[in-house]
């Protein structure tokens, strides 16, 4: 499989930009449909957004669509949650995640489709 780890980060006030980077390594990031997931303090975890191998398509949970952007460069072996207009309620902690697939126009919005966690990274987000 593959190994995921995120990076990015850290406090920021509300209003604020941070880009988050998920660095793959071990397989051939462009096999993959990746995401990612985040968990706050006290709540279950839910999706984020999602990205096809292709990465000419992307899908957005509502609470983050029009603020996030999430991309891929598969040269790079890196996908990139660019997250804007932060607002108190996007602090969680952030999990970059990717499935092996055949199909480079799909991706998946929910954790049991995903067989590949990175270890997260923690965003908060004061008001």
């Amino acid at each position: 499989q593959v190994q995921l780890v995120e990076s990015g980060g850290r406090t920021v006030q509300a209003g604020g930009s941070l880009r988050l980077s998920c660095v793959a390594s071990g397989a051939t990031l462009s096999s993959f449909a990746v995401g990612w997931f985040r968990r706050a303090p006290g709540e279950e975890r839910e999706f984020v957004a999602a990205i096809a191998r292709a990465g000419d398509s992307a899908f957005y949970a509502e609470s983050v669509k029009g603020r996030f952007i999430l991309s891929r460069d598969n040269a790079k072996m890196t996908v990139y949650l660019q997250m804007n207009s932060l607002e108190p309620e996007d602090t969680a902690v952030y999990y970059c995640v990717g499935r092996l697939v055949r199909h480079t126009q799909i991706f998946y919005n929910t954790e049991k489709q995903y067989d590949n966690w990175g270890q997260g990274t923690q965003v908060t987000v004061s008001s």
